[in-house]
């Protein structure tokens, strides 16, 4: 009898076990609602990521709206519009034209079939072909045409921006450089809506930050996924980081283009871009420069950007330099008029256009370009010739993107390159 009771009771605690043990792992299975809450981590993650809406322009980044668009994408593409859904299958070719009714009750969104897909627009040149798109778009329709807003998450963003912008060959710590300015700059302009209309942050021209032009590269993404959010820090601010081709050894300020000196700018001051006293770009090809401009060719380049007739061109003068002896002030002497031109941006227009070459200190001549290579450079008059000494590619401020690159192949890297370029800044998230 006790043998009996002694085999019950054990039976009983054992059943008692493994109804609490079961009680315990329901709780568990409910509080973790099994499987564990992989997905739910990846989806409050996207949520939680940065969107930016960039405007994509058409062929040469000419206009914002385009006369019609082909559309396709390899796991086929959903249309939605007045509360409607369409599907098309795999590649298939999608013409949209302004008049399409689909766009009688507002904008078409478009989105690929596959979530990782993207959407190819087959109307569109880049500088590498068709391009693709992450993310959605997003079709507006106007007398003009139809605009195109190009919805998706920042950092996905900056994997077309990077190769656009500097190329996919430098070091991998010159394209972090590049990646965390950018996205610095990127986070500043979403902050606000360049295109109100279209709720649009951006476009995807030279008037913000280069977009798609070039395809994406896996040293790009390696360096944006490497300094994931990391953005450059100013008292507190993320810094609008701007960032430009080649330096002549020296940048400037944001004077250059008629900006005080502030306590909030102050981190883009005037810096030597050299070690020891050996400038880092001293041996790539627009470190100097040359151009050789016949006074007649002047004249008219000066008249056409001025819109003035200042008559027989008598001089021109540097009358004003910032910091990195930049020029401020142009002032050109006619026999009708002065005139006095202003900011780096418009003096550099005013000596650009057609009709002379530029030397570069390689040797290699090239056709005058819409803007002066830069606006770091001397001018003076031989005979009827004006004879332009310069050095450095782009507007000066900030980042020298050559510069960057070959600081890197001296082994320094992306946080070391930031803080010589910009001055008392963090690089976090």
């Amino acid at each position: 009898m006790k043998k009996w009771m002694y085999s019950w009771g054990i039976f009983l605690c054992v059943c008692l076990s493994v109804g609490l043990l079961s009680l315990l792992v329901d709780k568990e299975r409910k509080e973790r609602k099994e499987p564990y809450p992989i997905k739910a981590i990846e989806e409050k993650k996207n949520d939680d990521e940065k969107m930016i809406r960039v405007i994509l322009k058409t062929n040469g980044f000419r206009e914002v709206e385009h006369k019609e668009i082909v559309l396709k994408a390899t796991s086929g593409i959903i249309l939605q519009f007045d509360g409607k859904e369409k599907e098309c299958n795999a590649n298939e070719e999608v013409r949209i034209l302004p008049d399409d009714k689909m766009f009688q009750k507002g904008e078409i969104k478009v989105s690929a079939k596959d979530k990782g897909d993207k959407i190819t627009i087959v109307s569109l040149k880049r500088g590498d072909g068709i391009p693709s798109y992450r993310g959605k778009l997003e079709l507006y329709s106007s007398s003009k045409g139809i605009t195109i807003v190009n919805e998706l998450p920042l950092e996905q963003y900056l994997y077309a921006v990077v190769p656009s912008e500097m190329p996919a060959s430098y070091c991998i710590e010159a394209l972090k450089v590049q990646a965390v300015c950018a996205r610095s700059y990127a986070e500043k302009q979403t902050r606000g809506f360049g295109y109100p209309k279209y709720k649009a942050n951006v476009d995807d021209s030279t008037e913000y930050q280069v977009y798609g032009n070039s395809n994406e590269q896996e040293s790009a993404i390696q360096a944006v996924n490497e300094t994931k959010q990391e953005k450059v820090w100013y008292k507190g601010e993320v810094a609008t980081t701007y960032y430009f081709s080649t330096s002549c050894g020296k940048t400037t300020t944001a004077e250059a283009w008629g900006s005080q000196k502030t306590k909030q700018n102050e981190y883009l001051c005037s810096v030597d871009i050299a070690e020891n006293g050996n400038a880092y770009e001293k041996n790539l090809p627009w470190y100097r420069w040359s151009a050789k401009i016949p006074e007649k060719v002047l004249e008219k380049l000066i008249e056409k950007s001025t819109k003035m007739d200042i008559g027989k061109l008598c001089s021109v003068a540097v009358t004003k330099r910032g910091d990195g002896n930049v020029a401020l002030q142009l002032v050109a002497i006619g026999d009708k008029k002065k005139v006095t031109i202003n900011t780096e941006n418009k003096i550099r227009r005013a000596l650009g256009g057609e009709g002379y070459f530029l030397q570069r200190q390689d040797g290699k001549k090239v056709k005058s370009m819409e803007l002066l290579p830069s606006a770091f450079f001397e001018i003076k008059k031989i005979g009827k010739v004006y004879n332009l000494t310069g050095g450095g590619y782009g507007h000066g401020i900030g980042m020298s993107q050559t510069g960057a690159n070959e600081m890197a192949k001296k082994g320094k890297n992306y946080k070391e390159i930031l803080k010589i370029f910009y001055k008392d800044i963090e690089v976090r998230k």
